[in-house]
């Protein structure tokens, strides 16, 4: 039901066409990017945060960590990731899978400034055998209210 939501939605974009669905897992960065033959740092991984108990999410760059302060200093609260458990229940999508697409009424999404260092971008799709290969141009159209942020270090 991931997959359906996310090719819903992108498809409203017209990026239904950029979703990839590689035979191996895309659970974590380092099985997306074998999977789909890129370097890790092209994996736009999504963390789920809560804050004042809305879910939040942010995409960075794959490698890129969050860092406390600058998180702190941006949202005014330290970082707060939502329990795996309550994921699905509260983005849209179960981890593994996350991605700003297709998610539930509520939920905040941001841009972290580390994607800017590729052209090219891999989201997930909806699950874990999933993806979406976006320029950053296209990713700014998908998730045309997301705000950049920048709250990771490399």
């Amino acid at each position: 039901m991931s997959l359906e939501r996310a090719t819903n939605y992108l498809r409203k974009m017209g990026l239904a066409d950029h979703i990839i669905i590689p035979e191996h897992s895309s659970a974590t960065v380092a099985e997306a990017a074998e999977a789909l033959g890129c370097e890790p740092g092209m994996i736009a991984k999504t963390l789920s945060f809560l804050q004042d108990d809305r879910p939040v999410l942010i995409l960075a760059e794959g490698s890129a960590r969050i860092d406390n302060a600058k998180y702190k200093a941006r949202f005014s609260r330290k970082a707060k990731m939502i329990p795996s458990e309550l994921v699905e229940q509260l983005i849209g999508h179960a981890v593994g899978g996350v991605c700003p697409f297709g998610v539930n009424e509520g939920v905040t999404v941001y841009l972290d400034e580390s994607l800017k260092l590729h052209e090219t971008v891999y989201p997930a799709a909806g699950t874990d055998h999933s993806a979406v290969r976006l320029t950053i141009a296209e990713l700014m159209c998908a998730c045309p209210d997301a705000e950049w942020v920048d709250v990771t270090r490399l």
